[in-house]
């Protein structure tokens, strides 16, 4: 990477603190010359053609039902800051979800930017989907395109146009996402403007960005205010609003299962290679990864990759294992397309293309347990009861097996006595799918894990069966093997729509699929 601090060349060695070191090695100018040189004779900047985001009237949308659950409140939204990676180097950036989800921005757009939205009388904020005023009006304030006449222009490795690229103007910000957009040097007198015991609270989404929060605690505590629990009211509102997906979301849930459907379809033509190399699973990883970053925006989360009995560890995502002819692989990975949605697939593949008897007997176990979970996967029915229709057909199969303690039968197991049949699948058979790979986490347990299924709601479905190598409670040939099947699933009017349909899911189809793609 290029170097990022600017030294004058010129000036004698002195000490530096150990935080001035990380620029050691920079050579840039900072002479006067030099600033009069790089700050003149430029002409016009290129017009970015900036439209309105497909995503205007669903954030419009999005943020009435935020306002109308908090009238009188000023609720502050985080995009989120830069992360450093290492020294002076950053991650590339991901804006917070609920930032992402009420502002449309995705990929790597505007970090350190924060939604306001400011309470205004009831009826004259903006209008929300049906041209009717919510509580609030909304506002981003953003770090805009710094003129070339500006340190930043050149200097900012950060932040700078030389560094990082032309960042939008206010009013290209303004006309791409539908809200006003400010300065963010503008927030602090924005977020103090009313704050009093008898006048306007603030809220925050915390866990996004820390020099907001501490902005914000400053301002209340020279208001004489405490924050109570009602960020942590803001923080859940964020995710329940997400639990029903909207038409848009659910294009971009379809598109992000395409395209990872795609990349499986991309894995299987390279396991030969991946059985030749030292670390087959690399092979995997990367095969998917770089079809997420080519066709989307990247992976959802870190690819799983996990052959043979790496598959027994549930989010194994070191991918540094050897890939065995006559053994599984295990491939759970999802690619997230450029708004921030992802998908989440599971599927477990024969390496050589078939699966053995002993491994086609615990696939078909967690794919009877999945198509169990179907069946019941409809509206009115409670979201806990996807995981309890999976578990029946996995205590039911293990029992048959002779694999529960004796006198332990299936009924037994499956009481909150019981249990003993978790041994081999301790994690849950679903969670709601979106922005995040476990969306809407921050809901209530009475709208989540207790909550009732609804047109529109997005989540996996994805039991397994885990038999550890040393596990001395299954038979041998049961050992080292891990099996998870994980569809993901749109709940409709009269039923759910499995949207990754199209990746085979019962082993005949699974191995009549590699042996077409393997020609």
């Amino acid at each position: 990477m290029t170097d990022t601090t600017p030294v004058d060349e010129t000036a004698p060695a002195a000490p530096a603190s150990t935080e001035d070191r990380g620029s050691n090695r920079s050579q840039r100018p900072v002479s006067e010359a030099f600033k009069s040189f790089i700050t003149s004779q430029w002409g016009e900047r290129a017009d970015l053609g900036v439209e309105p985001g497909e995503a205007v009237p669903y954030t419009a949308e999005r943020r009435a039902k935020l306002s109308a659950r908090f009238p009188g409140a000023r609720l502050v939204v985080p995009a989120g800051p830069l992360k450093t990676r290492s020294n002076d180097t950053d991650y590339r950036f991901r804006p917070h979800s609920a930032f992402a989800h009420l502002t449309g921005l995705g990929t790597d757009q505007e970090p350190d930017a924060v939604l306001v939205l400011h309470p205004v009388a009831d009826g004259e904020g903006d209008p929300d989907g049906s041209g009717n005023g919510t509580h609030h009006h909304a506002v981003l304030y953003v770090r805009p395109l710094a003129a070339r006449d500006t340190e930043e222009f050149y200097a900012d490795s950060r932040y700078g146009e030389f560094w990082v690229g032309a960042r939008p103007s206010l009013d290209d910000v303004t006309t791409l996402t539908g809200v006003e957009a400010r300065h963010v040097d503008e927030l602090r007198d924005a977020l103090t403007k009313d704050v009093g015991a008898d006048g306007v609270r603030v809220l925050i989404v915390t866990g996004a960005d820390e020099t907001v929060e501490t902005l914000v605690e400053a301002i209340r505590e020279e208001a004489g205010i405490e924050a109570g629990a009602e960020d942590e009211q803001l923080v859940e509102a964020t995710s329940e609003i997400r639990l029903v997906k909207d038409a848009l979301e659910l294009e971009h849930l379809r598109e992000a299962v395409a395209r990872t459907i795609e990349g499986f379809e991309q894995v299987v033509p390279v396991l030969p290679k991946a059985v030749a190399h030292r670390r087959g699973e690399r092979v995997i990883e990367t095969t998917f990864d770089g079809h997420a970053r080519l066709e989307g925006n990247t992976v959802g989360y870190e690819t799983i990759a996990a052959a043979g009995e790496h598959a027994t560890t549930l989010h194994w995502i070191t991918n540094d294992g050897v890939v065995r002819s006559g053994e599984l692989v295990l491939l759970d990975a999802g690619v997230e397309v450029d708004s921030l949605y992802t998908a989440d697939v599971t599927r477990t593949l024969p390496v050589d293309g078939e699966f053995t008897d002993v491994q086609r007997r615990i696939y078909t176990a967690v794919l009877d347990a999945a198509d169990a979970a179907f069946a019941v996967a409809k509206p009115g029915t409670k979201f806990r009861d996807i995981h309890a229709a999976a578990m029946e057909v996995i205590a039911a199969r293990l029992e048959e097996w002779g694999l529960l303690p004796e006198g332990v039968t299936a009924e037994v197991s499956l009481s909150p006595e019981g249990q003993q049949h978790r041994r081999w699948m301790v994690h849950g058979t679903s969670h709601h799918l979106g922005l995040d790979v476990h969306d809407c986490a921050q809901a209530r347990r009475e709208l989540y894990l207790d909550g009732v299924l609804e047109p529109g709601m997005v989540f996996t479905i994805e039991p397994g069966l885990y038999f550890k190598a040393d596990d001395l409670a299954v038979p041998e040939e049961y050992r080292g093997i891990g099996v998870r099947i994980e569809d993901d699933v749109l709940v409709t009017r009269d039923g759910n729509e499995n949207l990754s349909a199209a990746l085979p899911r019962r082993p005949e189809d699974v191995e009549a699929w590699m042996a077409r793609l393997r020609g």
